[in-house]
């Protein structure tokens, strides 16, 4: 009972936290259902990689450029106020998709740029709260917590979202799962109405936070660390959901994929979140990239569905080792930077624009490689390169220096 009651205790306490991690897990249950599905919709709408390309490309130019605007009205306004618009444009895009049909296609950029508003107006408010409602002490368990819960519903929401989708006669089961995502964007911005509003003073310095790259070393290298994570995940993001798609010709597939990613990885950041102290993250950084790395030549040789599962699995094992004391490392950064209470949002705002230009960055090599090549033999030595962002993460993250 008096364990019961401490972690109650524990719980009104840190309520401000708590719900933030609701309103993070709505919003991965509603991306676990609809993210890696909608890629899918849109190659067996128009069969094209290039098309592919150009909508990812949208969602990577439009989100660093609604990053900037997002800081800004965090600035002069309140940053729940910018968690709700993020979430608004993410329903509205559910909402065109569901109401434009076929029409939708022709408007890929759109569509993409819609994304791209929404994440870059949700993660911007997201990830300030975190920095402002967790401590150094509660960061990993915090980045623990949500990876956890992201990936319960990756179990839940793949799964369901295969079968009903595969179920389902044309396109029917995509618009029941874009429905349902809709609804649970709606829930997220129901809990962020209990969240306290926090204000922010003083003018929007994104220059001079730019500028601290050159005083300040440990922040030139965790924006450098950015700038390749992105560099791997901007054709990684949309490229693996369409192998297995090709692989098997069914949703189910991806289902049975988003499944086992998620079992292994709920049960890896459970471990990370626990075990993973601060004097060993660069081990956990420097093992996670070699390990999401070696992941990548089981796609390039001989690819077949037996090898996208135990990718899914590998990296299910790499990404939370990597993550849980990167995410917590990048935050302690910021939180001993030149005036991180005046420009936390500035340095947020950068450390996305540099995430976001390494996507970019290699979604345009994708488009430049199945422009000049042949997309059968460019794609797998595209992966062989730009797969190495993570790994490459390390090499910056080892020369950082915090104060204790």
């Amino acid at each position: 009972m008096n364990r019961w009651k401490r972690i109650i205790a524990y719980i009104h306490t840190h309520r401000q936290l708590f719900l933030l991690l609701a309103i993070g897990g709505l919003y991965s249950l509603s991306i676990a259902l609809s993210n890696t599905f909608v890629n899918v919709y849109v190659w067996k709408k128009v069969n094209s990689f290039h098309a592919l390309g150009v909508y990812n490309l949208a969602i990577v130019t439009w989100q660093p450029l609604a990053f900037i605007v997002a800081g800004k009205i965090a600035k002069k306004i309140d940053r729940v106020i910018v968690l709700r618009m993020g979430v608004t444009f993410l329903a509205l895009f559910f909402l065109v998709v569901l109401f434009s049909g076929n029409r939708a296609m022709d408007h890929l950029f759109f569509l993409g740029g819609l994304l791209g508003v929404g994440y870059g107006f949700y993660w911007l408010a997201f990830n300030v709260l975190t920095f402002e409602i967790t401590e150094p002490n509660t960061r990993d368990l915090f980045n623990g917590l949500l990876g956890a819960m992201t990936s319960v519903a990756g179990m839940i929401g793949p799964p369901i979202a295969g079968w009903v989708i595969a179920s389902s006669e044309k396109f029917t089961g995509y618009m029941a799962i874009f429905l349902s995502s809709l609804c649970l964007f709606i829930a997220a911005v129901v809990c962020s109405f209990f969240v306290h509003r926090r204000q922010s003073a003083g003018r929007f310095m994104l220059q001079r936070a730019y500028a601290e790259r050159k005083k300040n070393k440990n922040w030139r290298m965790i924006t450098n660390a950015h700038f390749f994570q992105g560099f791997r995940e901007g054709t990684f993001v949309f490229i693996v959901s369409i192998f297995l798609f090709m692989a098997t010709g069914t949703e189910k597939a991806l289902g049975v994929f988003g499944f086992v990613n998620a079992v292994v990885s709920f049960i890896t950041y459970s471990l990370a979140s626990k075990y993973i102290k601060q004097r060993w993250r660069l081990h956990a950084i420097l093992f996670g990239g070699v390990l999401l790395y070696a992941s990548v030549f089981l796609l390039v040789f001989d690819l077949s569905y037996f090898k996208l599962i135990v990718y899914g699995a590998l990296i299910a094992v790499g990404y939370p080792i990597l993550l849980v004391p990167y995410l917590s490392l990048t935050f302690d950064v910021i939180g001993q930077s030149n005036h991180a209470k005046e420009w936390r949002i500035e340095y947020i705002v950068l450390r996305e624009l540099f995430l976001n230009g390494g996507r970019a960055t290699s979604i345009l090599l994708f488009l430049l490689a199945i422009t000049l090549f042949d997309a059968k033999e460019a794609i797998p030595l595209l992966m062989l390169i730009v797969g190495s962002g993570h790994f490459i993460i390390y090499f910056f993250v080892r020369r950082i220096r915090l104060s204790m």
